[in-house]
């Protein structure tokens, strides 16, 4: 992967469904998908508030396909498969960001490298428990 401006990152819009001081539930504006995301602390947003931030995922084996669509399952839930784009990444943080419905970071195992991925290239993987929302601003 050619990195050579300071990756973008992705980032989703949606509408806080549900909240907890761990977890929220983000209704992805545009789609059905209501995901079941971990947070770091409380989220400064009230549930109907419009909020804007980044999803982390920590896949298993993320593997390239020659062809397929892009998704997160369940579409309510936690995610646990995703499948999408390379959009980008972040070779220093090994990172891919992948468009997948929603545009994710995906924190790859020890054992593989973003630099081994291709801008456009179509990859999938089961997704561990735990995929976190940071939050980036409140609208």
């Amino acid at each position: 992967m050619n990195q050579a401006a300071p990756p973008k990152l992705p980032t989703v819009t949606g509408r806080l469904e549900e909240k907890s001081d761990d977890q929220i539930v983000l209704h992805v504006l545009g789609s059905d998908y209501r995901l079941h995301l971990v947070t770091e602390g409380p989220v400064d947003a009230e549930v109907g508030d419009r909020i804007t931030g980044t999803i982390h995922l920590h896949p298993r084996r993320v593997d390239v396909f020659p062809s397929g669509g892009r998704f997160v399952e369940p579409v309510f839930g936690r995610p646990r498969r995703m499948q999408g784009r390379v959009a980008g990444g972040d070779v220093s943080a090994n990172t891919l960001f992948v468009q997948c419905g929603p545009g994710v970071i995906a924190h790859l195992m020890a054992s593989q490298k973003a630099s081994d991925f291709a801008i456009g290239q179509i990859v999938g993987a089961d997704v561990q428990r735990g995929a976190t929302f940071q939050l980036v601003e409140k609208s």
